[in-house]
């Protein structure tokens, strides 16, 4: 026997063959179809006995080779026969009777009973009433498979209980017959047939036999009973092989009496059986190491008496620890044997998963370790390919995940062996995905983002490698992409600069055919990969949303009618808004941005490469409002330090606007990174209000600009001298250059605060002709005249003078629209004055600073929120009097 059947456990004992075969050309589908039909009858009560049942093992494909070894365990014995025939015409009949007739043949030293079912057959022939076949006019016209499924598998009944009555009614004067196996038969030849040693072999692997055949026939304490007396026999006479077989059974009855459930799996779990739960009722505890049998139930299924008093009837199952005993005893006989590797590797996995059973893993990983050193001779590739796959299956089953990963990896590899003409990529493919969890690996990006990593990056990496050649080989560039695109992701700290450099090497080949996306890939089998996006590649460290130009920043106007007054409302304690106080924070920014105006956005990045990074069509990813995002590219040098970016963009409508992370191509891979998914950014919000578009106006002057600029909200200033007494004008040109219309508009004077003062007044203007231009239209221009006047006071002479020396007086600068007037302070009446008369009167006279703003503003309605129009010219204005300098600010 070399083929060995890896899905048997310990209760296939207790079941019987039956082997449903294709006769001629059968579609596959339509034989497989009624294969499930005819495989549905797994189980049949026996009548007139309610407490016992048959169980059925189907298979649609039985190699001779197992058959001979029927007698050496009856479950290997096929017993039972149904042929499946499909025929068009009354002519195809004979031949199809033919070929049954040769295919029982091929099982006619064991089978019991046989069927044939035929489709597509009509007329006088499928109007003949037979046993053994029967006629249906098409695949889906036949509701009674089932049925007569159930009295074939009662006809095979009949047969096995007639053959376990005669071997166990064989009298004391009857020669026994030798059972043997296939390859014994030539080592008995020319034995003494009278010697008592081998009369006790004979009557030995006799009573283990009729086991079996209780043990098929659901009449499991007899079974216990016979292989009991078998061992003791077997063991006398040294007969190994035999016993190893005995001491299998032995434990195959105890399993099922102590697991009626099955130990096959969920999958192929039996439904207990009523004489399993009546037996399971008068078990003890599953530590319990004998089982009381009711001495009536031997006496009543035809056993002699003194069968049952040979052996004693307290000592029938075996406890489970003493089963896992019998079964490394058992193996260890099979192990003696170089042609029963077959029986030695199928008993490892029984038991194995009955330590699985009993969670007992490190028991059944010596079980398994030894089951994967057994020699089968020359085994073909797929036999390899299943072998290795089943051992992947128990480690799993046992909970070693990782042992089960690495031969479900091995039959990987070997469905792509040199030795095969045509390589299996696809299922390599497929047993390498399954692989992942043993290896604690996902192909999740998402489980690779909290930043701590699980299980060993070398062999992670080794098998991400694996599945970009397999992808590639079956013909898929976008998988090798996508598999690629997750090993340069996740395992970026584990490679090395070479590594790096390799690997980006080849994405970028891979990315010149298949270029790689954020879509999600379906595979055939369902299973779907979801897009990498290269969130370290660059790797953001802080995201930071900017306020506008100081001149094009939205002011909300401060007393206008139609303003709420919600800061003014009283504050009312509650522990419910408390409580929801956390929950409604928004991470909203304290500043606006207009719709239509480029609003940017700063990134602090850096290379993790060693070598230059280029990022293409890098870009922000917002919701909210229509955003017109304007890419960017830009070229990292090799494990750069923290580098800004700035990105920048236009929002078209009003709202609240969100930025949810930034968009990049890099290696030919497009990446949609969120900020939810960066370990480490600290941003100062994600939330900006859009304001509705506002005018803009661009300011310039008749006078040159100054060379500095006082205060940081003005974009540039202009400088003029004058002596004192002298007056010029200033043209302040207003371009309308935005889209909406001003309407109104408002010239205030400010003085800015600075450590000297002055007085005097410097600056009038006429409004009249300026507003009568109102309202001003995008690409209107209007203009205004400041008159400029340096006209200082000095009628107080030496005291004024003094007070001026001593910052005594200050002039406090009013809007346009009213006179200027001056504010003087009192004298102190302490003060001394200097009188001297070798200093000239105006030697008194130092240097005054003040700075008096002009301020452009535009308000459109009620409540509306106010701009600063455009650029603020700032005039600087110098004043020379008796040969010093007066400087004035204008802005």
């Amino acid at each position: 026997m070399s083929v060995p059947d890896y899905q048997q456990c310990a209760e296939d004992h207790q079941t019987v063959l039956v082997v449903v075969q294709p006769l001629g050309e059968v579609p596959e589908d339509q034989f497989f179809c009624v294969y499930r039909r005819v495989a549905a009858v797994s189980q049949v009560s026996v009548r007139g006995d309610g407490q016992r049942a048959l169980y059925i093992r189907y298979r649609h494909h039985y190699s001779p080779e197992n058959n001979e070894w029927g007698d050496f365990q009856t479950h290997r014995k096929v017993v039972g026969l149904v042929a499946v025939a499909c025929c068009g015409s009354a002519r195809e009949w004979p031949h199809a009777s033919e070929r049954f007739h040769g295919l029982k043949e091929r099982f006619a030293a064991t089978l019991y009973d046989s069927r044939l079912l035929v489709f597509g057959l009509t007329g006088e022939i499928a109007e003949q009433q037979r046993t053994d076949v029967a006629f249906y006019p098409t695949f889906d016209d036949c509701p009674d498979v089932e049925k007569r499924v159930e009295d074939f598998v009662e006809s095979i009944f009949i047969v096995l209980e007639s053959k376990r009555l005669d071997r166990t009614t064989d009298k004391a004067g009857d020669k026994i017959p030798l059972l043997c196996v296939p390859f014994e038969k030539k080592d008995f030849v020319g034995l003494d047939t009278d010697s008592r040693h081998y009369k006790k072999r004979c009557q030995g692997r006799t009573r283990k036999h009729v086991g079996d055949l209780c043990l098929q026939a659901g009449m499991l304490q007899d079974a216990l009973v016979h292989y009991h007396m078998a061992v003791e026999l077997l063991r006398s006479v040294n007969d190994f092989l035999w016993l190893g077989a005995a001491l299998e059974g032995l434990c195959s009855a105890s399993v099922i009496f102590h697991y009626p459930g099955g130990t096959a799996g969920k999958s192929n779990a039996r439904k207990p059986s009523i004489s399993a739960a009546t037996d399971s009722g008068k078990r003890h505890r599953p530590g319990a190491q004998e089982v009381l049998i009711d001495p009536g139930a031997l006496n009543s299924s035809g056993i002699s008496a003194d069968t049952s008093t040979e052996i004693g009837r307290t000592k029938n199952c075996l406890s489970p620890d003493d089963i896992i005993d019998k079964y490394k005893e058992a193996i260890s006989y099979y192990g003696k044997y170089k042609n029963a590797g077959v029986i030695e590797l199928e008993a490892c996995v029984k038991a194995v998963r009955v330590l699985a059973i009993q969670k007992r893993a490190m028991e059944a990983s010596e079980f398994l370790q030894n089951a994967v050193y057994i020699n089968l001779g020359q085994l073909s590739e797929e036999e390899k390919i299943q072998r290795y796959s089943v051992l992947s299956e128990l480690y799993e089953l046992i909970g070693c995940r990782r042992k089960s990963a690495f031969f479900k990896r091995v039959a990987a590899m070997q469905c792509v062996a040199p030795t095969i003409p045509e390589p299996g990529w696809t299922a390599c493919y497929r047993l390498l995905l399954e692989t992942l969890p043993g290896y604690s690996l996902s192909l999740h990006p998402k489980d690779f983002s909290k930043g701590t990593h699980r299980g060993w990056a070398a062999v992670q990496m080794r098998l991400l490698h694996e599945l970009v050649y397999a992808s590639r080989r079956m013909g898929n560039p976008g998988l090798s992409v996508r598999h690629l695109s997750f090993l340069l992701q996740t395992m970026l700290d584990f490679l090395s600069d070479q590594e790096k450099k390799e690997v980006t090497q080849s994405l970028e080949n891979y990315t010149s055919k298949c270029p790689g996306g954020m879509s999600v890939l379906t595979l055939p089998d369902g299973l779907q990969l979801p897009p990498v996006p290269f969130t370290k590649l660059p790797i953001v460290r802080s995201v930071s949303l900017l306020n506008l130009p100081a001149s094009l920043r939205p002011h909300k106007v401060k007393g206008q009618p139609g303003q709420g007054v919600t800061s003014a409302s009283p504050f009312i304690y509650s522990p419910i808004s408390i409580h929801n106080r956390g929950e409604e924070r928004s991470p909203k920014i304290d500043f606006q941005w207009v719709q239509g105006d480029v609003c940017e956005v700063q990134l602090m990045v850096y290379n993790p490469m060693p070598f230059e990074l280029r990022v293409e069509n890098m870009g922000l990813l917002t919701s909210g409002v229509d955003f017109e995002s304007l890419p960017a590219a830009l070229s990292l040098p090799a494990e750069s330090g923290l580098y800004p970016v700035t990105l920048v963009g236009v929002p078209r409508t009003t709202g609240n606007i969100t930025v949810n992370g930034y968009h990049t191509s890099v290696f030919g891979v497009s990446s949609d990174c969120l900020l939810d998914s960066l370990v480490g950014v600290k941003s100062n919000g994600s939330v900006v209000e859009v304001v509705p578009s506002l005018p803009r106006l661009q300011l310039s002057t008749s006078l040159p600009r100054a060379a500095q600029v006082c205060g940081e909200d003005l974009a540039s200033g202009v400088c003029l001298q004058l002596f004192n007494g002298e007056m010029q004008q200033l043209v302040i040109t207003l371009d309308n250059i935005g889209s909406e219309d001003m309407i109104t508009l408002e010239v205030l004077s400010k003085t800015l605060t600075t450590k000297e003062r002055i007085f005097g007044e410097f600056l009038s203007w006429d409004m009249q002709d300026i507003l009568s231009r109102l309202p001003l239209k995008p690409g209107q221009t209007a203009t205004l005249t400041v008159n400029i006047a340096a006209k200082l006071d000095f009628s107080g002479q030496e005291n004024l003078l003094q007070d001026l020396n001593d910052d005594g007086i200050s002039v406090t600068g009013l809007p346009i629209s009213s006179p200027l007037r001056q504010v003087l302070k009192p004298r102190p009446e302490n003060k001394q004055v200097n009188t001297d008369a070798s200093k000239s009167e105006y030697n008194h006279v130092k240097d005054l600073w003040d700075h008096t703003a002009v301020t452009l503003t535009h308000v459109r309605s009620p409540g509306r929120l106010l701009r600063n129009a455009g650029i603020r010219q700032v005039c600087l204005i110098k004043c020379q009097v008796q040969g010093k300098v007066h400087s004035m600010c204008l802005s």
